[in-house]
């Protein structure tokens, strides 16, 4: 079995097949990257998908498809994609554990590369357990 570079929760994956659902025929998911902006260094992307790109990696949940670029693999690595809707705002959210600080408003994060070593050793006890 694969490592998925990152999770989803149910209600990020219900509102991804929400929004192509509403997007057009040509809508096929979701993808998810990172850019450098904002006060804390970097931002998460969230763009459609109308033609998979043969690099990114494909995770699935519950019938959503969410793309991730080559680029920001390393940055997303063991990462949850989550869906909320509070009374202020509604969104998707990212609990990262790459994640080193964000700015006060939560649009911006500083992220450090996943450390790989320390992933391959978690796997294989996970896997001796």
């Amino acid at each position: 079995m694969g490592f998925a570079v990152m999770t989803m929760t149910d209600a990020a994956a219900a509102r991804v097949k929400q929004i192509v659902a509403t997007s057009g025929a040509d809508a096929k998911g979701i993808r998810v990257g990172i850019k450098k902006g904002g006060c804390a260094g970097m931002e998460y992307t969230i763009d459609m998908v109308a033609e998979a790109n043969a690099k990114d990696d494909l995770i699935e949940h519950e019938g959503a498809k969410v793309w991730i670029e080559p680029s920001a693999v390393l940055y997303l690595l063991g990462t949850q994609m989550d869906f909320e809707t509070t009374k202020m705002r509604s969104g998707f959210t990212f609990v990262n554990p790459n994640q080193t600080s964000a700015c006060g408003c939560g649009e911006s994060v500083e992220l450090k590369p996943a450390d790989l070593a320390a992933l391959a050793k978690q796997r294989e006890a996970e896997a001796h357990a």
